[in-house]
């Protein structure tokens, strides 16, 4: 009988089994630590592939994003165009690393850096919904993070690696399509303060906020908790952030006063077109959408933003203040319209609500007067319903309700009646059209 100890061998790589190189054992073979290890990163890059399929396919043009956005943002169009070609191009890099778009001639070895997205422009203008439409448009995960929340680690409040945990939560765990995603920050501007008032103190946060995000928008493996933060003790994971689109947004309060000098000049001269909607005390008449355009670095770093962190969002576009009649559109004409949102709730009391013509264009002035944009005009709206919200599910004979113009303005009640043709309507159901 042979005492011969039979030789065990790795089944991949054919390293022999010793004490310091265990296999597992299978049932018709082996495996070492270093093929367990290479297997994971093929099976990860399998499932990272399946993933990027699930995005939209082919990918969907600059003017098919364009005209999706036009469907939920009203006006903006240049900064619309910008962000459809920076998005598209983000994904098509994507496409392009996974195998799926052709390489030209001798360039398949030419590297694809990303370019992130800075958008300007006052409050309530659509800078979040624009970002959350276009993570719609392309199926991707997307969270929101408000830039004054975030401190530097070791101070109260959340760290910039929570953005990357709240990824996680939205991809509902899955790695890859989390590295997939698109963050948005929210408030950049209020991370240090404007040198123009001396009475404000920089928050102590706000500079090392940006040092820390440095590496995180620009691309790095970043260890996580899917649990929490590290320090609860959850299970961590790496996340590769050089494919995650970093949007971030804010209103740069005064930044119109900073490149005034700069767009003057070219204002004034002949056959310069501009919309004419701004005039300065000193009867100069200045293009408030073309000094937003005007933004240079200078002024970013004026309001306290490093260089470096400028220099990480090369994408910049700047959305316009909204007038009147751009509120007006943003109450009727989007599918989720406020106006059809409220009839929906309206419908579900059994009831149409309507407004006529000149009491929505009285709540799009009294948005105007309170400089809220579009954000205020769902407070106006719900002051203007309440009551009637309130006594409508009282009544079981009304099933209409028309909101006048004396009603925004003077705010009397809100006319209440029963119309026989609409007895057997599907309120539902009309309100969604």
């Amino acid at each position: 009988m042979s005492t011969e100890k039979q030789i065990v061998k790795c089944s991949f790589c054919g390293v022999e089994q010793a004490v310091k190189t265990p296999l597992i054992a299978g049932l018709e073979g082996h495996i070492c630590e270093a093929c367990v290890h290479l297997a994971n990163q093929v099976v990860t890059s399998w499932g990272r592939k399946r993933d990027l399929e699930k995005l939209h396919c082919p990918l969907p043009t600059p003017s098919a994003i364009k005209q999706h956005l036009d469907k939920y943002v009203i006006g903006q169009n240049e900064a619309k165009e910008v962000l459809s070609v920076a998005v598209y191009n983000h994904y098509k890099r994507l496409k392009s690393e996974s195998g799926e778009m052709p390489t030209l001639g001798n360039d398949y070895d030419v590297e694809l850096s990303k370019s992130n997205i800075l958008i300007l422009g006052p409050s309530g203008t659509g800078k979040t919904l624009l970002a959350s439409t276009l993570a719609k448009v392309i199926g991707v995960p997307f969270v929101v993070a408000d830039a004054t929340s975030i401190t530097q680690a070791g101070y109260v409040g959340d760290d910039v690696e929570s953005l990357l945990v709240r990824l996680l939560d939205t991809a509902e765990g899955n790695v890859g399509r989390a590295e997939w995603g698109i963050v948005y920050i929210d408030e950049i501007d209020k991370l240090a303060r404007s040198s123009e008032s001396p009475t404000s103190v920089r928050d102590v946060s706000g500079e090392g906020v940006q040092q820390a995000l440095l590496k995180l928008v620009e691309g790095s493996k970043v260890k996580v908790s899917l649990k929490g933060r590290r320090k609860e003790g959850g299970e961590e994971t790496e996340v590769d952030t050089t494919n995650i689109l970093f949007i971030v947004g804010g209103a740069f309060s005064g930044i119109e006063k900073m490149i005034k000098n700069r767009v003057r000049p070219k204002t004034g001269g002949i056959g310069f077109q501009v919309q004419i909607d701004k005039k300065e005390d000193d009867g100069t008449v200045i293009s408030a959408g073309i000094m937003m355009q005007e933004v240079k670095s200078e002024d970013l770093r004026y309001f306290g933003l490093i260089p470096e962190f400028i220099g990480r969002f090369p994408v910049v576009t700047a959305l316009e203040a909204l007038d009147e009649e751009t509120l007006v559109k943003i109450l009727t004409e989007p599918r989720n319209s406020l106006i059809r949102q409220y009839q929906k709730l309206f419908a579900f009391d059994n009831a149409r609500l309507e407004f006529t013509d000149e009491a929505i264009k009285a709540i799009a002035r009294k948005a105007m007067e309170n400089e809220t944009g579009a954000r205020g005009l769902r407070s106006i709206l719900e002051k203007l319903l309440r009551k009637a919200m309130y006594d409508l599910p009282s009544h079981s004979n009304v099933n209409y309700c028309l909101v006048e113009e004396d009603a925004v303005e003077d705010n009397t009640d809100i006319t209440f009646s029963y119309d026989e043709s609409l007895a057997d309507t599907e309120f539902v159901q009309t309100a969604s059209l």
